[in-house]
């Protein structure tokens, strides 16, 4: 266990222990030197419990990101962010349908190829907790027409 942690939490009681004395002052509960031990009772409960809020906090703010609506300007100008639009792209079946022409003159010129029947375009790296590896926008034809649109990580 390293030192941050004990510290973090020393941090996170000093105030907790005040507030309890001060609110068990409010309301009155006990003399000044059976609050002093009192407030140690809700400072042992509470003091874990935030620090584990914080951490949860931070851990979901690291792997949230928005979805916005496909924009071309946007997803021609930024590669690394496409994954934003990509949830977008998937749910609205926009692509279902096209030819690969008409893919290509949408999403751009810039995919790979696996076959003839998949291509796929980057999309960046969605931000999860230990992702390193990329995502890609995958697209299936069958007779040159979108049958189906999926994501991945490569």
């Amino acid at each position: 266990m390293s030192l941050e942690v004990p510290i973090i939490i020393l941090i996170l009681a000093i105030p907790i222990y005040f507030l309890s004395r001060w609110v068990f002052k409010k309301i009155k509960l006990g003399n000044e030197k059976n609050r002093k031990y009192w407030a140690i009772i809700p400072t042992i409960i509470i003091t874990p419990l935030l620090y584990v809020g914080i951490v949860l906090i931070g851990m979901f703010s690291m792997t949230y990101y928005p979805n916005i609506d496909f924009d071309k300007q946007k997803w021609e100008e930024n590669q690394e962010k496409r994954y934003k639009m990509s949830k977008d792209i998937i749910k609205s079946e926009m692509l279902i349908g096209k030819t690969k022409e008409e893919v290509i003159e949408l999403l751009g010129e810039n995919y790979h190829t696996y076959d003839e029947d998949h291509i796929a375009y980057d999309l960046g790296f969605v931000p999860e907790l230990f992702n390193i590896d990329p995502d890609v926008l995958d697209i299936y034809f069958e007779n040159g027409i979108v049958i189906k649109v999926g994501q991945h990580r490569t």
